[in-house]
């Protein structure tokens, strides 16, 4: 995955809402190529394998073991999407909405190279 370039868009400025919407795409994406690239499936079964990955109760997961490998900055980028207003309510929800926020926030940021490498300790590749 090469990162798309944003733009003059500051990062830091986007609301944590606007850098999940982009990580929920990045993970979701991410999700799908390791899917295809470990076994050639039918489509069906592709789906419904991603969708028990990219639920958020498998996001919240992730996230636990992501916690201990983070920086100080990409920890504030997570608490900001675990903290933001969804219309979603439950700790699950709130933590996956924090990883995608960290995931949009790598990816808009250039650090693709960071994003992978957090996505395999999220899928326990790693």
């Amino acid at each position: 995955m090469e990162q798309l370039q944003p733009g003059n868009v500051n990062v830091r400025t986007l609301s944590p809402l606007a850098l999940a919407f982009v990580g929920d795409g990045v993970y979701e994406l991410m999700v799908r190529e390791r899917l295809v690239t470990e076994a050639n499936r039918p489509s069906g079964v592709l789906h419904k394998q991603a969708v028990t990955m990219v639920r958020a109760e498998a996001q919240s997961a992730a996230m636990e073991r992501l916690l201990p490998l983070l920086n100080e900055e990409e920890s504030a980028v997570y608490r900001r999407g675990r903290n933001a207003h969804t219309a979603r309510t439950g700790s699950d929800y709130h933590r996956a909405t924090g990883l995608e926020a960290l995931f949009g926030y790598l990816y808009l940021s250039g650090r693709v190279e960071r994003v992978r490498e957090l996505f395999a300790v999220a899928v326990g590749g790693t």
